[in-house]
Parts: C-alpha cells; sequence; structure tokens
C-alpha cells in the first residue's frame, strides 16, 4: 500500500490550511444587471442572485438588483441608478465595475453617458448585448396584431404584478430593433472617456460549436440567416462593443446560469470569476 503524504492526510482530515474558497482582491464593488423579460424574472432572488453570492463568498462586494423587466432603456436606466447609488452609499466606495447581460448593456451605456454616472463607474464589460440591436425584435413587431396583444398584456401583467414594477412591453421591444440601436441609440450615447467598456458575445446552435436550448432553435435559425452565429436572441457581430474579449459557447440562458439542457460544459460562476479576476488586473 502506497505511504500516504502528509498534505493526503490533512486533506482526508478536512485540515488543509486554506479549505475556504479563493480570495479575489478587487478594487471596486462589482454589479451584475440583468436583462429584458424573462430573464430579469428569473433573476428575482434566482441565478443573478447565486451569481452574486458566489462571488461574495469569494471576498468581491457583488450585487445583483432587478429593475422593471419591460420597460425603454432610459426608465430602466433611471431605476439602476438608483440601486447603484444605494450600493455606493452602502460600501463607501468611490465607482462601481458593471457586468451587463442582454439589454442590460444598454441600459449601462445609457445611464454611464446621461444620467451623470460617469465619473462613478469604472469599467462595463457587456455580455451578449444588442449593440446594434436584434432582428427578433422585428419579428416580435410583425406578428398579428391579435398575438402581439396578448403577449404584450401578459408581459405587462407580469411586469406591473408579480415584479411590482412599471411595464411598457411594446415600446421595450421597439427600443432593440437594428434601427433603433444602430441610427438612434449609439448616435445619441457614445462612450466616455475614463471608463473602461468590454464586450462578450454568444454563440450557439447554428454554426457553433455547442447546442442551444430547445426553445431558442427557431429564433437562432431565423437569426442565423439574417445576422450569423447568435446564441439565440443576439448575434455575435452585435455583441461586439469596446474591448470586444471573445466568444462564449453558451446560448442567451447559459450565459446567466441557466441551463435548461444540463448538459453544458459551459460554467457561467467560472466565467464571472474569471472575469473578476480580470478587471482586477487591470486596476477597477
Amino acid at each position: 500500500m502506497a505511504k500516504l503524504t502528509t498534505t493526503a492526510l490533512k486533506r482526508i482530515a478536512g485540515l488543509e490550511a486554506f479549505p475556504q474558497p479563493e480570495f479575489l482582491r478587487i478594487r471596486y464593488p462589482v454589479i451584475l444587471m440583468h436583462g429584458f423579460g424573462l430573464l430579469a424574472f428569473l433573476a428575482r432572488g434566482g441565478h443573478l442572485h447565486e451569481e452574486a453570492m458566489h462571488l461574495r463568498l469569494r471576498g468581491v462586494a457583488a450585487f445583483a438588483p432587478n429593475v422593471t423587466p419591460y420597460h425603454v432603456i432610459p426608465q430602466r436606466a433611471a431605476m439602476w441608478k438608483e440601486r447603484i447609488e444605494v450600493i455606493l452609499a452602502e460600501t463607501g466606495a468611490e465607482k462601481v465595475n458593471l457586468i451587463a447581460h442582454s439589454m442590460g448593456g444598454l441600459d449601462a451605456r445609457y445611464l454611464i453617458s446621461h444620467l451623470d454616472m460617469a465619473h462613478q463607474v469604472a469599467s462595463l464589460t457587456t455580455i451578449a448585448t444588442p449593440h446594434r440591436g436584434s432582428s427578433l425584435a422585428l419579428m416580435a413587431l410583425k406578428q398579428p396584431e391579435r398575438l402581439r396583444d396578448v403577449v404584450r398584456n401578459a408581459a405587462n401583467w407580469v411586469g406591473e404584478n408579480v415584479m411590482e414594477m412599471e411595464a411598457d412591453f411594446h415600446a421595450a421591444v421597439e427600443s432593440l430593433t437594428p434601427r433603433a440601436v444602430t441610427n438612434q441609440f449609439n448616435r445619441d450615447v457614445p462612450d466616455v472617456d475614463g471608463v473602461y467598456y468590454a464586450s462578450w458575445a454568444g454563440s450557439a446552435g447554428k454554426g457553433a460549436m455547442n447546442s442551444i436550448n430547445p426553445v431558442f432553435r427557431p429564433f437562432n435559425a431565423w437569426l442565423y440567416g439574417r445576422e450569423g452565429v447568435n446564441d439565440g436572441l443576439v448575434s455575435v457581430t452585435s455583441a461586439q462593443w469596446g474591448d470586444y474579449r471573445g466568444e462564449i459557447e453558451a446560448d442567451h440562458l447559459q450565459q446567466v446560469g441557466v441551463d435548461v439542457l444540463a448538459g453544458s460544459s459551459f460554467s457561467s460562476k467560472d466565467f464571472l470569476r474569471g472575469m473578476v479576476t480580470d478587471l482586477s488586473e487591470r486596476g477597477y
């Protein structure tokens, strides 16, 4: 029988010198910003909360607040500002690092540029944010009026009664069309000097190496024919902004910890932990 080393014996006995999670040292608090609709609904005490707690266990002052899931960017951005100001007051920090998923990235860009928050934001990293809009918004707007009314009323009901926040589903979808984002939003919301902007894109399904949530499959194929490789809702091309860091093999849900297929090797917690480490090394 092989002789056990002292280290092995300590591990078996639970006496490792540092059994706690690794400690991540980062200069500013991290705020996780959710996206549009259903993902925002799931985030209420759900996956984004768990992601924040995962980072907190590693010494990061991380937060995952919620805003209205169905509303236009200026309205959502104003709500984010209120929550960020509370976090700044609670932590005593001068600035924050924003990590924003999907529509949350557009909210973040707006609050930095238009809500006098540039001096309080050190960095913005977006994940699958439609910086050039999404053709799926056009698809939604072209559905039969009766179907659009049903979806709009259901979405607004969820926002106002379940999330207990003001909602305007139709206006929110209109604000995410390629024309609205590219021709108007990007023109009116320029990046601000002194803030580090970075982005990641997601890929799954058609033209990608990994599978996709069956719910996204028809949207994935439709969007692929118009914008190329995508994650089911946002194309790789549309997601690129600022310092483009690369493509992650995860669909739009997997990126924030919801793996319906339960077979993906992608870990949103590991991904965020690596992102925080990178921000720390950059001095943020």
